[in-house]
């Protein structure tokens, strides 16, 4: 049996989660067996991953190639979490980026939300995940967001209700995200 020794250095990109062992999408504190193509590896995914089989752990290559969710028939992320997809194939769809799509439900690690996990979007693309956060990671780059108000208006908070509500790990979790062509950050928020 082979043996993946993997580091930051030899991992594969991916374009919609370019740090997943700093998210945490990565494990790194065994050695454990690939579901997927049988290999040992020293980095591994046990999150969230739908599909019917029972899947414990697979390695970066597995889910860059897509073989992974080929083998299970599985998907990283929930289609119809994905945001601007219509839950009813009827609607109408806004978001048609069918490449980024593929790329984000078949060959991305996915994140580990409170509730669902939604995956947002601007500039026409799937935006990258950047982590989780609080108020106090994102205190500083408030200038930066695309639009931070219309992000949290779902739950009735205006930007100053931030600074007391939101925390890292707390009952109230920021989840960041990178459009990948202005830069520009948005958020997605749950409460446990």
């Amino acid at each position: 049996m082979k043996h993946y020794s993997v580091n930051s250095e030899n991992l594969p990109k991916f374009k919609y989660h370019p740090n997943p062992i700093e998210t945490g999408a990565f494990k790194t504190d065994k050695t454990v067996k690939c579901d997927c193509c049988g290999q040992m590896t020293n980095i591994y995914y046990d999150g969230s991953f739908y599909c019917i089989e029972d899947v414990d752990f697979l390695c970066p290559f597995c889910i860059a190639s897509g073989k992974a969710a080929e083998k299970f028939d599985g998907e990283f992320q929930d289609y119809t979490s994905i945001e601007g997809i219509a839950p009813d194939p009827n609607e109408r769809n806004n978001f048609n980026n069918k490449e980024a799509i593929e790329e984000v439900t078949k060959r991305t690690p996915g994140y580990c939300g409170w509730q669902q996990e939604v995956w947002l979007s601007h500039c026409d693309d799937l935006c990258a995940f950047v982590g989780y956060v609080g108020w106090n990671e994102i205190k500083d780059k408030l200038s930066e967001f695309a639009d931070l108000q219309s992000d949290i208006s779902d739950y009735d908070f205006n930007i100053d209700d931030l600074s007391k509500h939101l925390y890292n790990n707390g009952s109230l979790q920021g989840y960041l995200f990178q459009c990948l062509h202005c830069k520009k950050y948005r958020l997605y928020m749950d409460c446990d």
